[in-house]
């Protein structure tokens, strides 16, 4: 399996999971970090991979549904946003053309949100 179905996958099964009841107000769950640091990098995966292959796979929207199931709360939904606009500037303030060195990042990118998903998943899913 490739890692663009596997990281899409992963962000799916975070779906569902968010699907279980909202932490009550001002609390953050222990994934926070993890999860803001993941909407950061599918923030840049989405610029990298429209700006490389000139199609816009869904990213965006993906996200979204992932902010509407898990942050209730305005400061979380607010945080995930940010960090989802700070992948997605970092590298759109620098490539404006697809190069071997973008390609290179938006693996690594892939790789990192794939590793981390399957961590959040893990550790928290059940």
């Amino acid at each position: 399996m490739s890692r663009t179905p596997a990281l899409t996958f992963l962000l799916l099964a975070l779906l569902a999971l968010s699907a279980a009841p909202a932490p009550a107000q001002d609390t953050k769950p222990p994934y926070e970090d993890r999860l803001v640091r993941l909407s950061e990098i599918v923030g840049s995966v989405h610029y990298l991979r429209t700006l490389c292959m000139g199609v816009d796979e869904g990213w965006r929207s993906k996200m979204q549904a992932l902010i509407d199931l898990e942050a209730g709360q305005q400061a979380r939904r607010a945080r995930m946003i940010a960090a989802f606009n700070k992948g997605y500037r970092s590298f759109a303030s620098v490539y404006r053309n697809c190069t071997n060195v973008a390609v290179e990042a938006e693996e690594l990118y892939r790789k990192e949100g794939l590793e981390l998903a399957s961590e959040i998943i893990a550790r928290y899913g059940n």
